[in-house]
């Protein structure tokens, strides 16, 4: 199947050709039909699955019709968790609009309101935002929605993670009635219903995209149990050892990020770290460093790497391993992506076991252990729950 089965028009093909795209995955080839026929959707599908275009190629198709937009009104809302993805969302949008007189604008946090402010003023067909600004910008009568025609809850589960319930049950509050509503998410857990009830409606189509083993991104899985005091040491030596030349390394706290950077330096290894207590423009320069490759080793908290977004990123480190498993799903996803391979490391010490549990209970498998005689471990990490076999099948 190509992208020109799909009911797209010719101004779009194109920008999808440029961008070197020939076979819309899966979520796109089920999705964008839905769309086009402006029917509600509640989407699962993981990382790395082509969700972003898979809303807004049909989106642009729908908008594509000649008609005038008033001034402080938008046609289309799309509401992402963080600033990175919303920048990174818009990007997508020019990349697939450049053929199209549409316009589109990133609207988050973090940096002065006042040129978001200024833009809005000659209307915007496509906007991106993150709740906070978004309400913001709405008390201060900036911008209306009396014209929204498509609403989109883009990483639906990451918005509920980071508390924003509230914020969206406000923000639909002030849309109109009649839209269409486009939910997207990685899970469709209970929360995501319970959301998807409130802001989507009873009538709404529900897909879920299951990758089988020819499609999973290829990422080699692999872990090492170490004492906590011995972390920084290992990363060092496999750096060094191994001659990686990039990694994405998640870490829990700011004041982790900043440490791990210093550590590394001593140790020879340049290292930047991101996180929400840098400014939105030394975030977005650091990201975009990253991207480049001037900078080969990035050390981020979770909230703040979950707008990267590099096709061919070799590997991921969980320097420390997420409380939840869905989270450690999210991370691995950034790597192995467009159908590279790529690599998952991660540390594990002792405290980490329950996490170590249900991380591999929902993946189904163990994760393959690695040990380094230059790291041996005194707090052991026990063998997981799923290497458990009843006596009775047990060799003797």
């Amino acid at each position: 199947m190509s992208f020109s089965t799909l009911g797209l028009s010719e101004p779009v093909l194109k920008a999808i050709a440029e961008q070197g795209y020939k076979t819309p995955t899966d979520i796109q080839k089920r999705a964008i039909p839905i769309i086009l026929s402006k029917k509600d959707l509640i989407a699962a599908a993981q990382t790395g699955t082509g969700k972003t275009a898979s809303f807004v190629l049909p989106i642009l198709e729908l908008l594509n019709t000649g008609y005038t937009l008033r001034g402080k009104r938008i046609k289309a809302l799309i509401l992402t968790p963080t600033r990175e993805l919303a920048v990174q969302v818009e990007a997508s949008i020019a990349n697939y609009s450049k053929h199209l007189e549409l316009s589109s604008m990133a609207m988050y946090g973090g940096i002065d309101a006042e040129p978001q402010k200024q833009r809005l003023i000659w209307g915007i067909d496509i906007l991106v935002a993150t709740p906070g600004r978004l309400l913001d910008m709405a008390h201060q009568r900036a911008l209306h929605f009396d014209e929204l025609e498509v609403l989109v809850l883009d990483e639906a589960d990451r918005m509920l993670d980071m508390g924003f319930r509230e914020d969206i049950n406000k923000i639909i509050e002030r849309l109109p009635t009649q839209r269409q509503n486009l939910l997207f998410s990685a899970t469709l857990s209970d929360d995501i219903r319970q959301l998807a009830k409130r802001a989507i409606g009873p009538h709404a189509v529900e897909i879920s995209i299951k990758q089988d083993k020819s499609t999973q991104p290829k990422i080699d899985q692999w872990l090492v149990t170490v004492d906590k005091t011995n972390k920084s040491a290992l990363l060092s030596y496999l750096i060094k050892d191994n001659e990686w030349k990039q990694a994405l390394i998640f870490i829990e706290t700011k004041h982790g990020a900043a440490k791990l950077v210093s550590q590394l330096e001593k140790r020879d290894i340049k290292a930047e770290c991101i996180h929400s207590g840098k400014t939105q423009e030394i975030r977005e320069k650091i990201l975009a460093d990253f991207k480049s490759g001037k900078i080969q080793f990035l050390v981020a908290t979770a909230v703040a790497a979950r707008g990267i977004d590099i096709d061919d990123l070799s590997r991921v480190i969980n320097y420390d391993l997420p409380d939840k498993a869905d989270d450690y799903i999210h991370r691995i996803g950034r790597t192995g992506r467009a159908g590279a391979s790529g690599e998952a490391i991660s540390f594990v010490a002792k405290d980490n076991f329950r996490n170590l549990c249900a991380i591999e209970s929902k993946l189904g498998h163990i994760i393959e252990r690695k040990e380094f005689e230059q790291f041996p471990v005194k707090k052991v990490v026990p063998l997981s729950i799923l290497n458990y076999v009843p006596k009775n099948k047990q060799r003797l």
